[in-house]
Parts: structure tokens; C-alpha cells; sequence
């Protein structure tokens, strides 16, 4: 029983570890449901938002001042661009998130299963009432938009799957 390094005394038995992480209540799943992962969802895209809003604020905010000074004037309009940018996105992105958790855990308790058609009809949906108000036809690309992108998600994620179902079927 020797310590990994003279310098630490540690015994090296308690690094190992062949027991689970975390402590689950009796019956809980070890996955997370829709609704804990909802919180994932929004805090990311809006911290996503908040990054690329502000890259695309300094962006136009150099554009915009490309004929002035290096001055205070001109920090001044490059940073009210970057936070306006941020905040423009960090909403943007985050309405659309709440939108999309919102219809994925209703979908989930309303049909009581959990797959891929959840995702892509929360999308589908997320999608039609973010542009509800462009009329029939902004529905219409909202839903396209969404259905295209959580679909193209939904496989991605079931990719693995896919290609040893279609291997499978092939011989």
C-alpha cells in the first residue's frame, strides 16, 4: 500500500471507484427526464445567445466605427453594441428554448413515452408559434424550420442505431 507520490499521503484505494456517482432515491430512473433536462436546455442556449451576440455586437461594432478614432467615443459605441446584441440574442435564443421545453414535457406527459417523435413535434410547434405572427405563411417556415431542425437532431442522435439497424438488414 504505497501513496501515489511521496508528497501526497494518500491511500490509493479510495480513488478507486466501482460504485455509481450518485446517490438515486429508491425507483428514480438514472437518466433525466424532459422536464430536469429543461433547465439545461434554457441556461445553455442562453449563455449560447449571450456568447454569440456578443461576438456579432463587436463585430458591427467595429464595422460601424471603422472611420473614427481609437477614443472613448468609440469603446463607448462598440461595447453598447455588444450588449445589445447580447441581450437581442440571449432572448431570442432563450424564448425559444422555454418554447421548446415547454411543448416537450407536455408532449411527454401526453402521450406518456419518451422518443424521438416528442422532440421533433415540440419543434415542429415551437417553431409555428415563435412566427405565429407573420401569418400563415411565417407558421408555416416556423414549422418547417423547426421540424427540419429537430429532426435533423433527432438523427444525429439515433445515428449509432441507425447504421447497425441498416447493417443488420443488409445481411
Amino acid at each position: 500500500m504505497n501513496p501515489l507520490s511521496p508528497y501526497l499521503n494518500v491511500d490509493p484505494r479510495y480513488l478507486i471507484q466501482d460504485t455509481d456517482e450518485f446517490i438515486l432515491p429508491t425507483g428514480a430512473n438514472k437518466t433525466r427526464g424532459r422536464f430536469e433536462l429543461a433547465f439545461f436546455t434554457i441556461g445553455g442556449c442562453c449563455m449560447t445567445g449571450a456568447a454569440f451576440g456578443a461576438m456579432n455586437g463587436l463585430r458591427l461594432g467595429l464595422k460601424e466605427t471603422q472611420s473614427m478614432a481609437w477614443t472613448k467615443p468609440r469603446n463607448v459605441q462598440i461595447l453598447n453594441m455588444v450588449t445589445r446584441q447580447g441581450a437581442l440574442w440571449t432572448n431570442t435564443l432563450g424564448s425559444l428554448a422555454l418554447l421548446y421545453s415547454a411543448f416537450g414535457v407536455i408532449i411527454e406527459k401526453t402521450r406518456g413515452a419518451e422518443d424521438d417523435l416528442n422532440t421533433v413535434a415540440a419543434g415542429t410547434v415551437t417553431g409555428m408559434l415563435y412566427k405565429c405572427t407573420g401569418g400563415l405563411q411565417g407558421i408555416t417556415r416556423g414549422g418547417l424550420a423547426g421540424l427540419t431542425l429537430t429532426s435533423l437532431y433527432a438523427l444525429y442522435n439515433n445515428w449509432e442505431h441507425m447504421k447497425g439497424s441498416l447493417l443488420q438488414q443488409s445481411l
